[in-house]
C-alpha cells in the first residue's frame, strides 16, 4: 500500500500545489545545519592534530614534546586519531542505519545530535591521548549516523523526482560551508587564543577549535524533536507494510552489485580526500621543512611576541613562546586550507545544478570523478616540489581550490544517488553500508596509509606530498574503473 499523493503532501510538509510549506523549509533548513555540522566535526581534525599530539603526549624534561611529527610514536596517534574514529564511525554507524529504518528517520537524527554535541564539548577539554581519542571516536558516531539518517528523510520527503534531486543538491552544498566555519572558527581561535579563558592552565587554540564543534548544534537540539517524522517511512510502519530491515537482504541478487559497487566507489571518493587532501596542513605546516612562507609567517609572529615583551622590559616564557609559533602555523595553514572547503562549495553546487540536467548517474559521477584523477595526484606532486617556494602559495591556493572542487562534488553525489537504489525498509541500512563501510572505514583508510607509508623522523612533507598522491592516484583510479558497473536508478524513491 503506498502513499497517495494527497496524503503524502498533508503529512511531508508540501502544500496542495506541490510547494514547500513553512514544516518543509524548516526541514531542509535543519538538514541543511546537520550537513553543514557533520563536515564542520570531520575537518577538525587535520587542523588540530599536531598541536594536540604535542600537548597531550607530554614534554621531556627540557620541555620539548615527546611526540615529535615523524618519530614512530607520533606516528601510531595520528594513524590511530584518524583512523580508529572512522571504524567505530562506520561499525557504530552500521548500526545507526539499521535503527534508522528500524525506529523512523526523526528519532535516530535526535539522538545522534546529542551524541555528537555532548562529545565535541568533552573532546576540547582531553587531558590524555586516550580521552580525546574515546571522545573522536563518539563525535564520528553521531556524524556517521547522522548523514545516513537525514538522506533518508529529506529523499522520502519529495515525491516529485526534481524537487528532490534540488533539495538534496542544495542542502549537501552547506556541507562545505561547514568546512568554511569550521577553518574560519580554528583561525579565530588561533588569533584570540590567549584572550580566551584558559583551560587546564593553557590558552591552546586547538582546544578551542575543539569546543567550537558545540555552536551550530545548538539549533538542531532545539528544533529537531519538533519536526515530523518521514511521511513515507510513517505510512508504512502505520499501515503494517513497512519489512523489517537486514543487512544481509542487502546482498540479496536484487541488491548486491547495487551495494559493492556503490561501498567501493563511495570509499574511492573519501580515499582522495583523505589520502592527499586532509593532509596538506601537515605537509604546509610542518616545523622544520613545511612551506617557507608559511614559516616565515609564524617566526614573524613569534619575533613580534618577543619585541613587544622586550619594550617592556619582560621576557617570553618558552611555553608561551611555543604556543605563539603554533598557533600562528596553524592560522596560516587554515588560510590555505580555507580555499579547499571554497571550491568543496562551488563543486556542491554545481553537482546540484548538473544533476537536475544529466540522467546518467555514471556520466554525472563521471564529470567531476576523471578530472579529480588527473589533477589531484599531479598537484600533490608538484606541491612537493614548491616547499621552498615562497612565492608558490598563491598557486598552491588555487591548485587546492579545484581539488576540492572535483573531489568534494563527488560526496554531494552520493547523497542524491544513494536513495534511489534501495527501498524504503533498507534505505537506511543501505546508505550506512555505503557511507560508513565504504567512505568512513575503506575511504579514511587512505590516510592511514599515506601517514604510514610516509612516516620519518625528522617529518619529510616533501615525502607526505608524494606519497599523498599516489594514494589518492590509487583510489581514484580504482573509482573510476568500478563506475562502468554502477547501476543506473530506475524510477526513484519508492513511495
Amino acid at each position: 500500500m503506498a502513499a497517495s499523493p494527497d496524503s503524502f503532501a498533508r503529512t511531508s510538509g508540501l502544500t496542495p500545489s506541490g510547494r514547500l510549506s513553512t514544516t518543509g523549509w524548516l526541514v531542509c533548513a535543519i538538514a541543511a545545519i546537520g550537513f553543514a555540522f557533520d563536515i564542520y566535526e570531520l575537518l577538525m581534525l587535520p587542523l588540530v592534530i599536531k598541536p594536540a599530539l604535542a600537548a597531550l603526549g607530554g614534554v621531556t624534561a627540557a620541555g620539548v614534546p615527546v611526540l615529535v611529527p615523524g618519530s614512530p610514536e607520533y606516528t601510531k596517534w595520528a594513524r590511530a586519531l584518524f583512523f580508529v574514529p572512522a571504524i567505530a564511525g562506520g561499525v557504530f554507524g552500521l548500526l545507526g542505519g539499521y535503527l534508522t529504518d528500524l525506529l523512523g528517520r526523526r528519532r535516530v537524527l535526535t539522538f545522534s545530535i546529542l551524541l555528537y554535541a555532548f562529545a565535541a564539548l568533552a573532546a576540547g577539554f582531553a587531558t590524555s591521548l586516550p580521552q580525546l581519542l574515546f571522545f573522536r571516536c563518539l563525535v564520528f558516531i553521531g556524524v556517521c549516523v547522522e548523514f545516513v539518517a537525514a538522506v533518508a528523510w529529506l529523499a522520502e520527503l519529495f515525491p516529485d523526482s526534481r524537487q528532490r534531486e534540488s533539495a538534496l543538491g542544495w542542502t549537501q552544498a552547506f556541507s562545505s560551508l561547514g568546512g568554511l566555519l569550521v577553518g574560519l572558527a580554528n583561525i579565530l581561535a588561533a588569533k584570540f587564543a590567549m584572550a580566551l579563558p584558559a583551560i587546564h592552565g593553557d590558552h591552546e587554540a586547538w582546544r578551542y577549535t575543539l569546543i567550537s564543534g558545540v555552536i551550530p548544534a545548538l539549533p538542531l537540539i532545539l528544533i529537531r524533536p519538533f519536526l515530523p517524522e518521514s511521511p513515507v517511512w510513517a505510512h508504512k510502519k502505520a499501515a503494517g507494510t513497512l519489512k523489517r530491515p537486514s543487512i544481509r537482504e542487502l546482498f540479496s541478487p536484487a541488491l548486491v552489485r547495487a551495494t559493492v559497487v556503490t561501498t567501493l566507489v563511495f570509499a574511492a571518493s573519501y580515499g582522495i580526500a583523505f589520502g592527499a587532501i586532509q593532509q596538506l596542513p601537515q605537509i604546509l605546516g610542518a616545523q622544520t621543512k613545511g612551506h617557507a612562507a608559511i614559516l616565515a609567517t609564524a617566526k614573524e609572529a613569534q619575533e613580534e611576541a618577543i619585541a613587544a615583551a622586550k619594550a617592556k622590559g619582560e621576557t617570553v616564557a618558552p611555553g608561551r613562546l611555543k604556543s605563539i609559533l603554533g598557533n600562528a602555523t596553524d592560522e596560516a595553514v587554515a588560510g590555505v586550507t580555507i580555499y579547499q572547503e571554497i571550491g568543496g562549495l562551488v563543486g556542491r553546487v554545481l553537482l546540484a545544478f548538473a544533476a537536475l540536467r544529466i540522467a546518467s548517474r555514471r556520466l554525472l559521477l563521471r564529470l567531476f570523478q576523471l578530472p579529480a584523477l588527473i589533477v589531484v595526484p599531479l598537484l600533490f606532486w608538484w606541491i612537493s616540489t614548491q616547499l621552498g617556494n615562497a612565492g608558490s602559495l598563491p598557486w598552491i591556493k588555487a591548485g587546492i581550490f579545484l581539488a576540492g572542487l572535483l573531489t568534494v562534488a563527488q560526496f554531494s553525489f552520493w547523497g542524491n544517488y544513494i536513495p534511489l537504489v534501495f527501498p524504503t525498509h533498507l534505505r537506511g541500512t543501505g546508505e550506512s553500508f555505503a557511507a560508513n563501510i565504504g567512505g568512513r572505514v575503506l575511504g579514511t583508510a587512505a590516510a592511514w596509509l599515506t601517514l604510514t607509508l610516509s612516516a620519518a623522523t625528522p617529518p619529510d612533507p616533501v615525502r607526505i606530498a608524494l606519497v599523498g598522491a599516489g594514494v589518492a592516484g590509487a583510489y581514484a583510479l580504482v573509482g573510476a574503473i568500478l563506475t562502468h558497473w554502477l547501476p543506473e536508478p530506475e524510477s526513484g524513491v519508492e513511495h
